[in-house]
This record gives C-alpha cells, sequence and structure tokens, in this order.
C-alpha cells in the first residue's frame, strides 16, 4: 500500500465536511432573489379552478344569512372577493420568489416563533366564539393566528429537517427536535381549544417525518409514544372531568345525529338533509332550501352541504376530484423538487390542503364527529384564504425550479 492510498480514506470525510461547513454557511445567507422560469400549468389551473368554483358555492350559499343578518345579500362574497384579489397578488409573488429564501436560519425561526407567540397570545386576549378564543380583533380585522402557525410550522418542519437529515443516525436530531415542536404547538391549540387543528397539525407533521428519510425505528417509536401519551392525555379530560366534555357531546352527535336536533345535534341533522335533498344532480345553483337560516355556518363549516343540495352528488364529486387531482399534482411537484427541503414543503403544504377538506367533507356527511374545519378556497375567511394562496404560491415557486415536465 501506498502512501497515497493510506491517506485517501481520511481525506474522504475530511472534504465532506469541508463541503457540508460551506452548506451550512450558505443556509445563513439571506435568499432573497426571483425566479422567472416556467411554472406548473396544470397546478396553476386546479387553483384557479377551486378558487371560482369556491366564491361562487360561498356566495350561493352565503346570501341568505348575510341578508338576513347585515342586510346586504353580498356582503360575505364582496370581502372574499377582495380577500382572493390581495390572496392571488401573494401567490403571484411569492410563485417568482426563491422558495429558498424560507430556507434561512432566522426567517425559518421567525416564521415558527413569531406565529406561535402570537397564537399563545391569542388565546388569553382574544376574541371568543363558542367558548374558542381563536381571533385578534385588529382594528375591526379579525385576524386567526393559527391559521399563520400552520405555515410557520410547515416551513421550521422542513428546515429542521433538510440541516439535520446528515445526521438523522441520531435521535436527536431525527426526532427529538419535532417532538418538542409538536408538543407546543399541540399545547397552544389546546389552550384555543382547538382540536380540528391539533388533527391536521399532527398530519402534517406525521407526514413530513415519514417522508424525511429519518430511520423508520426512530419514526414509529416516536408515533407510538405519541399515541400513548395522547390518548391518556385525552381519557383523563373527557373522563376525569379535566375539561374536554365537549368531545364527548360531539362523539355521541356524531354517533346518533337524530339524538336532540334543535342543539347539539342541529347542524349535523341538517346537513345531512341538505346532502339528501340534492339527489343526483341537485335542485339547482341557488335553490338551496337548508341556506334560509336552517343549516348553521352554511358559508363557513357546511358549504359542501349547500354544493350537494344545490349540485347534487355530481357537483359533490366534481368537488372532490378537484381536490384529488390538486393533491395528486401537488404531490409530484414535491416529488420533482430541485432539493429535500422543496420536496418537504410542498408536501406540508399538500397535506394541509388535502386533509383539510377530507376532513371537512367528513364532517358535513357525518363520517367524523363535528371539528369545525372549513373547506379550503370554498368557506368563508378572508385570513385563511389569503393563506392558502400564498402557499399555493411557494408550491409554484417550487415547481419553477423541479424537473416536472411544463
Amino acid at each position: 500500500m501506498t502512501d497515497a492510498e493510506a491517506v485517501q480514506p481520511d481525506a474522504v470525510p475530511s472534504r465532506k465536511k469541508k463541503q457540508n461547513k460551506k452548506v451550512a454557511q450558505a443556509r445563513k445567507r439571506l435568499n432573497f432573489k426571483f425566479i422567472r422560469t416556467e411554472i406548473d400549468k396544470p397546478f396553476c389551473f386546479l387553483v384557479f379552478s377551486l378558487l371560482v368554483f369556491g366564491i361562487i358555492m360561498m356566495f350561493s350559499a352565503s346570501y341568505a344569512r348575510s341578508y338576513a343578518e347585515l342586510g346586504d345579500g353580498y356582503f360575505y362574497v364582496r370581502k372574499q372577493i377582495v380577500s382572493a384579489a390581495i390572496g392571488l397578488v401573494l401567490m403571484f409573488f411569492a410563485s417568482f420568489l426563491d422558495y429558498h429564501f424560507f430556507q434561512n436560519t432566522v426567517i425559518a425561526h421567525l416564521a415558527f416563533w413569531g406565529t406561535w407567540i402570537l397564537t399563545l397570545v391569542t388565546s388569553f386576549i382574544g376574541v371568543s366564539t363558542a367558548d374558542a378564543t381563536r381571533w385578534l380583533d385588529i382594528g375591526g380585522f379579525q385576524l386567526q393566528p393559527s391559521e399563520l402557525m400552520k405555515v410557520g410550522f410547515i416551513i421550521i418542519f422542513a428546515y429542521i429537517m433538510a440541516v439535520n437529515f446528515p445526521s438523522f443516525h441520531n435521535w436527536k436530531y431525527s426526532t427529538l427536535p419535532f417532538a418538542i415542536i409538536l408538543g407546543l404547538v399541540a399545547g397552544v391549540l389546546v389552550l384555543q381549544r382547538h382540536m380540528s387543528a391539533i388533527v391536521l397539525i399532527g398530519s402534517i407533521g406525521v407526514t413530513m417525518m415519514f417522508v424525511s428519510g429519518m430511520p423508520k425505528k426512530h419514526f414509529f417509536i416516536f408515533i407510538g409514544i405519541a399515541a400513548a401519551l395522547g390518548g391518556c392525555y385525552l381519557a383523563y379530560k373527557i373522563f376525569g372531568g379535566g375539561g374536554f366534555g365537549y368531545i364527548t357531546d360531539r362523539i355521541q352527535s356524531w354517533r346518533d345525529p337524530l339524538s336532540d336536533p334543535r342543539d347539539t345535534t342541529l347542524q349535523t341533522y341538517n346537513s345531512l338533509i341538505a346532502i339528501g335533498s340534492g339527489g343526483i344532480f341537485g335542485l339547482g345553483f341557488g335553490e338551496s332550501r337548508q341556506k334560509y337560516l336552517y343549516l348553521p355556518e352554511s358559508q363557513n363549516d357546511f358549504v359542501f352541504s349547500i354544493v350537494c343540495e344545490e349540485l347534487g352528488f355530481v357537483g359533490a364529486v366534481v368537488v372532490i376530484l378537484l381536490f384529488v387531482m390538486f393533491i395528486l399534482r401537488g404531490f409530484y411537484i414535491a416529488t420533482h423538487a430541485k432539493d429535500r427541503f422543496g420536496m418537504l414543503m410542498a408536501t406540508g403544504i399538500t397535506i394541509q390542503i388535502g386533509v383539510q377538506a377530507l376532513l371537512n367533507i367528513a364532517v358535513a356527511s357525518n363520517a367524523f364527529p363535528n371539528t369545525g374545519i372549513s373547506l379550503p378556497f370554498f368557506s368563508y375567511g378572508g385570513t385563511a384564504l389569503l393563506i392558502q394562496l400564498a402557499e399555493m404560491g411557494i408550491l409554484l415557486s417550487i415547481s419553477r425550479q423541479s424537473k416536472t415536465n411544463k
């Protein structure tokens, strides 16, 4: 063996350490630049289809309530169109902004900790509705910080996974940071009684961990411990008088929607009537009966029920297919992303929209207990729509640098 051959094995790790150091240093720089390559057109078409279809159906579902409560049948749809217009500007800007802007130590941590602290503050001084404190009233404008925290959560998860990936063999880097973050998020959402957000963010986090490349042993041990702790906590809260009795009521309402149609099962009962009344082809656009103050939150959580009543089974299938195609194309962008960070960001955003749509449709059809979760692009809500469109811009930015067929 020559001296050169004897030195060679040690030289390779040395070069790798230098490369890793350069990569780590690059992540500390603020990457603020614009990319002008072509976007993923099929995905962009799906986003616009969901947005236009959603605003039209939200208008139909909200007209009667808007007129009865505010004397203006166009109040909700006007605000939704304004939010959509601002959201499209944000989407357009984010689609050109290099998504590596978020792969920065300061930006990633600021995105998460800023929104987490804002959500925590809201838990104590926010506006309460139905015993849930989730909104901040700022000069007549209501903001729901937990919607912002979803984005911050995805960014910090993707950032840490991309940075820690070379050390994933050690559970301190592959599992511990994510367990701490999930625990912090779940804790602040419990204060707001926002169980639907816990389910949604938990689904996002678990999916991102699964596709991140962490050892499967670490992943399944984490799932087992988290499930055991979560189950014990819920059991104590529900059966030990800890304050989650409303969950038991919702489960009972889900199991028997006819048990109390004038109170606890009012929403579920009228939602099922709306869906059943639609039949195959529906009563016709604008012809819903349940939206005339029979079905609470018809413009928000139960807009899908109005879609079924007015457009029937055919309309419901179209909505579901649009979301299915959205999810498939989102995963397509994720699998063709330029790097691990882009793949994880695209996966997190796609899962967020997909799981949220699944839960909303399941609640409306009584396949899942009522969680108070909205239908993306369809439900009324300015904050949610703005954030969703901004996230679509990030996905389009990832597609600009991906290896997709455009």
